[in-house]
């Protein structure tokens, strides 16, 4: 198989580093557009993937930011040309109750999470359209298959997360184009930081990762839509 050029977004830290190590380790030759708004974190996390043999770049943007996402691609699409795989991770956590979540707070999860994922989905998708040919990944997460307390905003974010996924992979059939959302429960991650839930509870973030490359590695015939993945121990 061809090396991908391959973006990820949220690469500075967590699942989306990992995402990026398991793809340079385990894939000669490929190449990584990583970004991330912490550029520091990021350049350190490129030169990790380089080490495993990657040929890897940062890009710092700010993945909800409109204009910030359109001179980010521009400069993907100077630096490396067609996109194969665009890995939509950016994204935070917050918990409130519902009638103690602001506006504002709101307004930031959703955006960090969704609006994120539809812009950075809208700059790649025409061109892997016109070359038949690409994998769009969304990162939702138990959160946006089923609610729970304290969770108004990043529930109803990473819902929306799924459904436009759902509708991308309506709208693909038969394009080349294959759109699978993942849904991790809890995972060694800065997100469950202080969350309580002891280390040993969690997946590793290297777990979830490999889910990606694996489901990437499945012939071009076979798409998986959709994927679960949970600690082994619990339904967390």
């Amino acid at each position: 198989m061809k090396a991908p050029v391959v973006l990820v977004t949220g690469a500075s830290q967590g699942i989306g580093a990992a995402i990026a190590k398991v793809f340079a380790a385990e894939m000669s030759g490929v190449r990584l557009a990583l970004v991330a708004r912490k550029i520091r974190n990021l350049a350190a996390v490129a030169r990790a993937c380089s080490q495993r043999g990657a040929f890897a770049e940062p890009f710092a943007c700010d993945v909800s930011d409109e204009a910030e996402v359109a001179n980010m691609a521009a400069s993907v699409a100077k630096r490396f040309g067609a996109i194969d795989v665009v890995i939509n991770n950016a994204g935070v956590f917050a918990g409130a109750p519902f009638v103690e979540t602001k506006v504002a707070e709101f307004d930031r999860i959703v955006a960090a999470n969704l609006r994120s994922a539809f812009l950075v989905t809208q700059a790649f998708l025409p061109a892997m359209l016109r070359r038949k040919r690409g994998d769009i990944f969304f990162m939702s997460s138990i959160a946006g298959l089923a609610p729970y307390p304290n969770g108004a905003a990043y529930c109803a974010a990473k819902f929306g997360v799924t459904g436009l996924a759902q509708v991308l992979r309506v709208e693909t059939k038969g394009t080349g184009v294959r759109v699978c959302c993942v849904h991790p429960g809890a995972t060694v991650s800065p997100s469950w930081a202080g969350s309580g839930v002891a280390a040993e509870r969690m997946m590793p973030a290297e777990d979830v990762a490999r889910a990606f490359l694996d489901v990437y590695r499945l012939s071009r015939r076979t798409v998986v839509e959709e994927i679960v993945l949970r600690p082994q121990g619990g339904d967390i």
